[in-house]
């Protein structure tokens, strides 16, 4: 076990618009993932966990700062995150590791640090400040393509064609084909990163602890996936759809929802498809959905090459593991695939946590509403340190000890912000401004209220009655009561959780009183 005069090795894992609901270990009757649950197995599986925004930027700065959107104000891909927050990068520099990046982070730098001419004012895919990278892998992937020229493969098509299933040809608006694409299952992004990091961990020295963040793609689009994965899963099998009887019948339940279905393009997820993402069948919704739980096989296959790395390097039993993705993934839910919104199949995502020192609930399950934003504060506080008062998570370090927190949380919240700064096109839409281009959730076990800016209708969801979220109760005079009770949760939580940086803090006659965001605790 750990040693008291020496810190523990971090991994922190994520993958990227991987549902909750796809481990096998939470009792999924299709997907099949054994290496996630080995670790689920010595450690604690979250099977409520949910991400606080959407798409990947968003998503990532409420995991990373700890701070709801609301605070950090990431609102899309591209809105820089303000340089005054601190980080889980910086914090655990301040500890002594030096944070490692295998991946990306999808952070785009705050642009009053940076001169006008500097290059990273191009891209989102900037890194969180305080990282090292060892092996960056953006959405390009020329590091990757390198590599697989260097083993025999024509990577000339760059990417997103290469993932094109090659056995499709040039039948552009077929059915889905589940042909594989050039690379193999030896040569994915995955593995790429898995050999990256396994070399980088045989060059640690023991007595020093590190921290390592892998950050894998899969199973992000394009839904493409190697041998054997490509035919490891029927599509014929596999839960039914949540959905109305139509993309027409959907698309009246909400104005965004309308919005949201007429702009999901099929070439976004598939490089050899045209057209509207609602124009697919049936079977080719089940057809992505199999390659889609193909791609879920074979990241976890690349977790159990990690596990074996870090045991083979005797650390094992030193080394605190967070495995996690940043947000889900509609998969033919509603007609719709990718991220964002408000219904579940977008924020729902896996969380587990293995602590070698906490042994007391290995293989327990915790139904209690977490959040991304809890994985700062738990893993600074597994490291012995109190987490700022300031952040909006809490540890969920209690959970790992087979405990139950003296008060926790009822329901699960997250935000998404649909405001288009370059382009206008939401705004738009909706003839609003783009301050007012965002909604709310506040998601218990039995309700789900969604309330929207720019006078957009609420929505009000029965899920013990309706768990696929198609029944809008908002406006039935029954449920305005529920309606009222949650407008005013929500409104108490927002009041709560608004930027508590400096709010905490006094400043008397004997100095400073209370907490100040990035200095530390003083009382009086």
């Amino acid at each position: 076990m750990t040693g008291k005069a020496r810190r523990p090795n971090i991994l922190l894992i994520t993958c990227d618009q991987w549902r909750g609901d796809c481990l096998s270990a939470a009792g999924h009757p299709v997907v099949k993932t054994p290496n996630a649950d080995a670790l689920a197995a010595e450690g604690v599986l979250f099977k409520r966990h949910y991400g606080g925004a959407a798409p990947c930027s968003p998503a990532r700065a409420c995991l990373y700062t700890g701070l709801y959107q609301m605070n950090n104000r990431v609102c899309r891909n591209g809105t820089p995150l303000d340089s005054r927050h601190g980080n889980i990068a910086l914090s655990a520099r301040a500890l002594g590791y030096d944070p490692t990046l295998f991946g990306y982070t999808d952070v785009s730098l705050d642009p009053r640090q940076l001169a006008p001419g500097d290059p990273r004012l191009k891209s989102y895919e900037g890194v969180l400040p305080g990282f090292t990278v060892r092996q960056l892998l953006p959405e390009h992937q020329k590091q990757w393509l390198s590599w697989l020229k260097l083993g025999g493969v024509d990577a000339s098509a760059g990417s997103p064609d290469i993932h094109r299933p090659v056995a499709a040809g040039a039948a552009v608006g077929a059915a889905v084909s589940n042909a594989p694409p050039v690379y193999s299952g030896q040569q994915t992004p995955a593995a790429f990163l898995t050999g990256e990091f396994t070399r980088w961990l045989g060059e640690q020295e023991h007595a020093a602890p590190w921290f390592a963040h892998l950050s894998f793609i899969s199973p992000h689009p394009p839904f493409v996936v190697p041998e054997p994965y490509n035919t490891m899963y029927d599509p014929a099998d596999g839960p039914a759809f949540w959905r109305a009887a139509s993309w027409q019948e959907e698309a009246e339940n909400h104005p965004y929802l309308a919005y949201d279905l007429g702009r999901q393009k099929q070439i976004k997820f598939r490089p050899d498809a045209r057209g509207k993402v609602h124009d697919w069948s049936e079977d080719d919704f089940r057809r992505i959905r199999a390659i889609y739980y193909g791609m879920i096989s074979e990241v976890d296959a690349q977790f159990g090459r990690v596990w074996q790395a870090v045991k083979a390097a005797g650390a094992w039993d030193d080394t605190i593991i967070v495995l996690t993705s940043d947000h889900a993934e509609m998969m033919g839910d509603h007609f719709m695939l990718g991220k964002g919104g408000y219904f579940d199949g977008s924020y729902h995502i896996p969380l587990i946590i293995r602590d070698p020192r906490h042994g007391n609930a290995a293989g327990g399950n915790v139904d209690s509403f977490t959040e991304a934003v809890d994985i700062l504060p738990t893993l600074l506080d597994l490291l012995g340190e109190e987490p700022a008062l300031h952040l909006d998570g809490a540890s969920l370090k209690p959970f790992l000890n087979g405990e139950a927190p003296a008060a926790w949380r009822d329901a699960a919240h997250w935000e998404f912000d649909f405001r288009s700064i370059a382009e206008g096109e939401a705004e738009r839409h909706f003839g609003i401004a783009s301050r007012q281009c965002n909604l709310a959730v506040m998601r218990t076990e039995h309700y789900k209220y969604v309330h929207f800016g720019g006078n957009l209708p609420p929505l009000l969801f029965d899920l013990e009655n309706d768990p696929g979220e198609l029944d809008n109760l908002a406006a039935d005079p029954s449920h305005l009561a529920v309606r009222l009770e949650f407008a005013e949760r929500l409104l108490a939580w927002r009041a709560e959780h608004l930027d508590q940086s400096l709010a905490l803090a006094e400043l008397t006659e004997n100095g400073l009183a209370g907490h100040a965001a990035g200095l530390p605790p003083r009382h009086t």
